[in-house]
């Protein structure tokens, strides 16, 4: 793995396919043959986003916001790891969220 040093308020939103409409994402870090990705996710205002899993671990650190998640609401400080295979959400949020998300193979 290479080092990587990036300034995240000079990356721009994109758009974020596969999401929610208006939902945005920084890519921060892009791993090379399933080496994992790390982003900062915003999600808009009325987010909804059904249950699914990923075949790696899944990292959440909220920053700002929150979002509601099998009946319980995450609110910015929180942190959850969610192992590879284990369904996950729905997800909503009524006034958006601001999250890092590292997906990693291990």
């Amino acid at each position: 793995m290479d080092k990587q040093i990036i300034n995240y308020e000079q990356t721009p939103w994109q758009k974020a396919e596969g999401y929610p409409e208006g939902t945005k994402l920084k890519v921060l870090r892009e791993g090379k043959d399933g080496m994992g990705k790390t982003v900062l996710l915003k999600m808009a205002a009325g987010f909804d986003m059904n249950s699914h899993s990923h075949v790696t671990n899944e990292q959440h650190l909220i920053l700002e916001g929150e979002y509601e998640s099998e009946g319980r609401i995450y609110k910015a400080g929180t942190y959850q790891l969610i192992p590879k295979h284990t369904d996950h959400g729905p997800f909503k949020s009524v006034n958006g969220a601001t999250i890092l998300i590292i997906w990693d193979p291990i």
